[in-house]
């Protein structure tokens, strides 16, 4: 279905291009959110730091997502593996995000077969996390973090901090600002008090 929306029409001014979107979103059956957050609106990409500019297909649907639309949060960023040591982060991960996404973090899950312990599908690893761990995070498709082949977000992580992901569930912290605070190694688990410290000190913090 191919649906126009003329922005400069009097209903659209008086209603609201939210609305509009919104009344779009429910006529294709999807929720508003899906319909916002595969492209950013003008006033998301102008506010969209570099190191968020770009678009991944979320795990559970493989439909593509703008990482613009966290923009003013802060962003933990983790490469995660279903068959690791580190595995059981996830649990503390959720918590994490649960327990803080009220004050503007979020944590994005990126699984990568980077260190060959992530071999199932999008689907296998989707039902995993959600059936083992109830993972309601963030979570996108397997992704390449190490290397020359690695997403640009992994480029310029491991680039602004020095450090590329050694092993599964590194971590990189984004202040509000769009700018890259620290990074962790897998050692460093979501429960550690230098990373919730980071990350108080991080949300306290003005974009």
């Amino acid at each position: 279905m191919n649906l126009k929306v003329q922005m400069n029409h009097s209903w659209v001014k008086q209603w609201g291009v939210s609305w509009v979107l919104a009344a779009v979103a429910a006529v294709l059956g999807l929720g508003l959110d899906a319909a916002q957050a595969a492209t950013p609106t003008p006033a998301q990409a102008a506010a969209c730091p570099a190191i968020l500019n770009h678009t991944f297909d979320r795990l559970q649907d493989e439909k593509p997502q703008s990482l613009c639309q966290y923009a003013g949060k802060v962003v933990l960023v983790v490469n995660t593996a279903s068959f690791c040591g580190f595995t059981s982060q996830y649990k503390g991960l959720e918590a994490l995000n649960t327990s803080y996404k009220d004050q503007g973090l979020v944590v994005l899950g990126f699984p990568s077969n980077d260190f060959a312990q992530e071999k199932g599908s999008n689907k296998d690893i989707a039902d995993f996390c959600e059936s083992t761990f109830g993972v309601k995070f963030p979570m996108f498709t397997k992704t390449q973090v190490t290397g020359d082949g690695a997403a640009p977000l992994f480029k310029q992580l491991t680039a602004q901090t020095g450090q590329k992901p050694r092993w599964n569930f590194h971590k990189y912290l984004i202040g509000r600002d769009g700018k890259v605070i620290d990074q962790y190694s897998s050692m460093t688990g979501p429960e550690s008090k230098t990373l919730l410290s980071a990350i108080d000190k991080a949300l306290k913090a003005k974009p």
